[in-house]
């Protein structure tokens, strides 16, 4: 076997070869299997898409960047767990396109940072960082409580999104621009956008100017749900009543 490994790793080229080979066997028995599973993501009750307004404070969290500082993926290594909460399901992350899964975290993991501070909280933070959090590295982002939200295209990005998989409806996508100028105002009628999207969406300004919309608007409201779908009080990982 030694001079059958000598000779191979004299050859360069019989080398890659027989590399390739080597990761084509363990690439086919790692991904062959999962052209027969049903479903790879185990289904949880609560996980619904982005509503609009959700999904245009997403976009800019892309934009800015945010993900190259802040995981959202908690492990399920003890000292994760009672740090942020519980571990991230893949279900979560289900209609993430892309998903902001990973390690790195110069600041905090923010798959649970939904409801755990005040709307006022993340406007002051995001436009002030160290005014809050003395030691913070983040850069300030006042801009975004002076920026008026673009969402003329909102209809089309859900559309879009529907073409990858997302469970988007004809209804949603129509209310799309409607249900975002809801979603930010406390005072408009609750009853579309709650049966499109449940019961559990909040309603209210977030960027704290009623008078606008803006991309602060956008952005807190994505993070205030940030975790937020799923019951962990209930949640069972074998409990068919969470599969569907």
């Amino acid at each position: 076997m030694s001079g059958f490994h000598g000779r191979l790793e004299r050859h360069s080229m019989l080398l890659l070869i027989a590399i390739a080979v080597a990761v084509s066997i363990g690439g086919l028995i790692e991904i062959a299997p999962l052209f027969f599973i049903e479903n790879t993501i185990e289904k949880v009750h609560g996980v619904r898409p982005y509503t609009p307004l959700e999904l245009a404070g997403r976009n800019i969290y892309v934009r800015e960047g945010c993900y190259l500082c802040h995981s959202q993926m908690i492990r399920p290594l003890r000292d994760e767990v009672e740090r942020y909460g519980h571990y991230s399901l893949a279900a979560e992350s289900m209609y993430d396109h892309p998903f902001q899964w990973g390690s790195k975290r110069i600041g905090p993991d923010l798959a649970r940072v939904g409801g755990k501070y005040s709307d006022a909280w993340h406007v002051q933070h995001l436009k002030d960082p160290r005014s809050l959090v003395p030691e913070s590295l983040m850069p300030p982002y006042r801009s975004l409580s002076e920026t008026a939200l673009s969402y003329d295209d909102i209809a089309d990005h859900l559309a879009a999104l529907k073409k990858v998989g997302v469970p988007y409806t004809a209804d949603q996508i129509a209310n799309a621009k409607a249900d975002l100028q809801a979603q930010d105002d406390q005072t408009a009628s609750p009853t579309g956008l709650r049966k499109r999207y449940g019961d559990k969406v909040i309603q209210r300004n977030y960027g704290g100017d009623p008078d606008r919309i803006t991309e602060m608007d956008a952005l807190v409201a994505y993070l205030q749900m940030l975790g937020g779908l799923v019951d962990f009080n209930t949640y069972k990982a074998d409990a068919p009543a969470n599969r569907r």
